[in-house]
């Protein structure tokens, strides 16, 4: 599959799954949360795949390539917080929390793979 843009990213695709699921499942969350856990967790878990997008449109330069990268990876570990959270306040359930961590953690691995190795990534500069 050719890779056209950050949305053919398989780390995007399942940041933005992550980041969907958030959303509905913050729904959920008390009122007394709106302006703390749900809008955090909603704004950390979207900033995954902003700064993902971001960093795509930076491929001419590999420094700014992996500094966004980096920042979506900050992000991605504020979302797993705000979710361990979620959890601890039994606003979700164990097993819910299990598998979006899961998902998080796939993200993280694939974006710690992608600052290892920009390379393939990047734009040539001719």
């Amino acid at each position: 599959m050719q890779i056209n843009s950050a949305k053919d990213l398989i780390v995007y695709r399942k940041a933005y799954e992550l980041a969907m699921r958030m959303f509905e499942i913050s729904k959920r969350f008390p009122p007394e949360e709106r302006f703390a856990l749900t809008g955090q967790i909603r704004r950390s878990s979207r900033s995954v795949c902003q700064n993902l997008r971001e960093a795509w449109a930076k491929r001419c330069y590999e420094a700014h390539f992996v500094s966004k990268l980096t920042d979506s990876d900050g992000e991605s570990n504020e979302t797993d917080t705000s979710l361990d959270f979620a959890r601890d306040c039994a606003y979700i359930s164990k097993t819910e929390h299990g598998e979006l961590v899961s998902i998080s953690d796939e993200v993280r691995k694939m974006l710690g793979s992608m600052v290892k190795n920009p390379t393939p990534f990047l734009l040539s500069r001719q």
